[in-house]
This record gives structure tokens, sequence and C-alpha cells, in this order.
């Protein structure tokens, strides 16, 4: 079996898998990083979003063989050390953005990288962003209201208005 190492969250981790281990599953299974969802397992979903060298992967879609010597986020490392949340996960609790919270660990990865490459979105471009993304609860008003605050949060001026 290979070995894979990468570091998560911060820290190095080295483990032996199998070939055909998702990515998904070596965060879930082999180190217990559970906030990574597994939804759909066809990629629909976006329940299982993660961050590889600071872009976001659906990882039900990459081996963990794949991510061998790269770095990942998980939702468990969006966080402060001392539990602060990050802007992105205050905004969600704030704005009312999740319902079961099963899609929300997906929905905070995905809209970090969103406002990392435009950090003033439309409401259209938010949207848009989040197709990838499945909430079965919320209908998306809020979701987008959140993004929306958490890009505001985050570079200290007004979120555009809805289109």
């Amino acid at each position: 079996m290979p070995t894979v190492s990468m570091t998560v969250n911060g820290k190095a981790v080295s483990r032996e898998v199998e070939p055909r281990t998702l990515l998904v599953q070596f965060l879930r299974e082999h180190l217990g990083l559970t906030g990574t969802h597994v939804g759909c397992d066809t990629s629909q979903c976006g329940a299982c979003v993660v961050h590889v060298d600071g872009r976001s992967v659906k990882s039900c879609t990459m081996l963990a063989v794949q991510a061998d010597g790269r770095v990942v986020t998980t939702i468990e490392g969006m966080a402060a050390a001392d539990g602060t949340l990050h802007p992105i996960q205050a905004a969600f609790r704030e704005n009312h953005g999740l319902q079961c919270g099963f899609c929300t660990p997906g929905m905070v990865m995905s809209v970090a990288d969103l406002l990392k490459n435009n950090p003033s979105p439309t409401e259209r471009e938010v949207r848009e962003w989040l197709e990838g993304n499945i909430c079965r609860c919320t209908g998306y008003h809020n979701i987008v209201k959140a993004v929306l605050a958490a890009a505001e949060a985050l570079r200290g001026a007004p979120a555009h208005a809805a289109e």
C-alpha cells in the first residue's frame, strides 16, 4: 500500500492507504475529520468541498494519493485555534445561512475560494459560484446574504446590493 503524506489544517500527516482511497475517505476515516461530508458520491452536491493548495476541490473526486505532498484545508481548519469562527462561518450563523447544516461545510469552503478570488461578488456571481453546492433546506436566499455579509466583513466595506 502506498503511503501518502500531506499537510492537513497546518499539521503534517502520513498514512498508508489503498490506492483507490478517495480524499474524502482519507480525511474522514483515516484522520477523523468528519466535518467534510459525503452527500452524493457523484460530485453533484458539493458537501465534500475542501481546499487543496488553496483551491476548492470536491474531495469525492480526488484520490488521496493525488493529494500527496499537498496542503489540504478542511472546515475544521477554518476557525482560529481559540475556536473563534472564521468570518465566513460567523456570517452563515448570523444570517441564518444554514438549517440542517449538512451542506454548510462545503458551502463555507467554496465561498472561501470565491471570496479569495473575488472579494466583492454580486448576488448573481455568488449564486453562479455556488451552482455546484446543493442545499435542500434553505432555498439559498440566506446563504447568499451570508456570503455578501462575509465579503463585507473580510474587506471592511459594504456588500453589493441585490441585483
